[in-house]
């Protein structure tokens, strides 16, 4: 599968360019700027990567299988659907859109085209993930009560960072809160039934912290996204018999060594570690059996969808004072 990059997003050039040259079956072919400048970390990864002068000269190239969308969060839909509409399978960096009626469009154009449209939600491409919830699924650690999860960091000195921006779509709840509350949706498979709380905290117009409290019937879900904290990510599953942990369960290997602990009553703890996994390799892997091999994707638009509802709901409730 050959792939090209819109925009030279220090995300991309980091992280995805490199699992591009490392995943099975992908290529990375090319590059869309404007400015050489930004081309060069690029270049010197892969010398011989094709540089378009627009988006739109990538995205008609027949060249092209596949396009990747590390924009800002403001450009992500419009994108998206001239990539689909030429044709192009698309991974676009969460959040794939503003709005979940958004999404409802990428679906429509989605199936019309017959392309694979995708939010680049990396987490449920990692073994981890996929262990915990069998760990769940299998009643090891009792009827499921209680779901935390905490992702924070601090950008507070960055102030022309698209996250501290409301014009690029910026807040702690777009750029992470998709991780805490889609890694609660993913483990329990459902959609939450309400949300008891909500505590937003704003800077500028873009949420800084949030704190979040819903249910999935009689499952308590316990929320918090910050970009004015110091760096922390952990997610607690708690049943009847037990407690699954995860220690770094978004940024394995950047913040910490992928770890899935299983706690039970008798003070005994079972640690299962994960140190070589890279799930951006994963999740371009998987995408190319999907789109070549006819795999189930790990993450579809529809499970995007249900996210970003979710966060829909918790902004209309901040706005208007009133639980749901």
């Amino acid at each position: 599968m050959r792939w090209g990059i819109l925009g030279s997003a220090k995300f991309a050039r980091e992280h995805m360019a490199p699992a591009m040259m490392l995943a099975k079956n992908t290529e990375l072919s090319a590059l869309a700027t404007s400015s050489k400048e930004k081309s060069i970390p690029l270049l010197q990864l892969k010398s011989d990567l094709k540089v378009f002068g627009s988006y739109e000269s990538l995205i008609e190239d027949d060249c092209i299988d596949a396009v990747y969308i590390p924009l800002p969060n403001h450009l992500h839909v419009e994108w998206a659907k001239k990539a689909a509409d030429a044709g192009k399978h698309v991974l676009c960096e969460k959040p794939i859109a503003m709005h979940a009626s958004e999404i409802d469009e990428l679906i429509t154009l989605r199936d019309e085209k017959k392309v694979l449209i995708a939010e680049a939600y990396m987490i449920v491409h990692h073994p981890q993930w996929s262990f915990a919830k069998q760990i769940v699924a299998s009643g090891e650690i009792g009827q499921i009560r209680q779901i935390d999860t905490i992702f924070s960091y601090n950008n507070a000195a960055d102030a022309s960072n698209i996250r501290n921006r409301s014009e690029t779509g910026g807040g702690s709840l777009p750029d992470i809160g998709v991780y805490t509350l889609g890694a609660a949706r993913y483990i329990m498979n459902k959609e939450f039934d309400a949300f008891d709380h909500v505590d937003i905290e704003f800077e500028n117009n873009v949420d800084v912290w949030s704190g979040v409290s819903a249910r999935f019937g009689k499952v308590r879900f316990r929320g918090i996204t910050s970009m004015r904290m110091s760096p922390r990510q952990s997610v607690h599953i708690q049943g009847t018999k037990g407690v699954v942990s995860l220690t770094a369960p978004f940024n394995p290997s950047v913040y910490a060594q992928a770890e899935v602990h299983i706690s039970r009553p008798n003070l005994s703890v079972e640690t299962k570690r994960f140190p070589a996994t890279n799930h951006y390799v994963q999740q371009l892997e998987n995408f190319q059996k999907s789109v070549c091999e006819g795999a189930d994707y790990p993450c579809s638009l529809e499970f995007s969808r249900g996210t970003q509802a979710a966060i829909d709901t918790i902004f209309q409730i901040s706005k208007s004072g009133s639980q749901f």
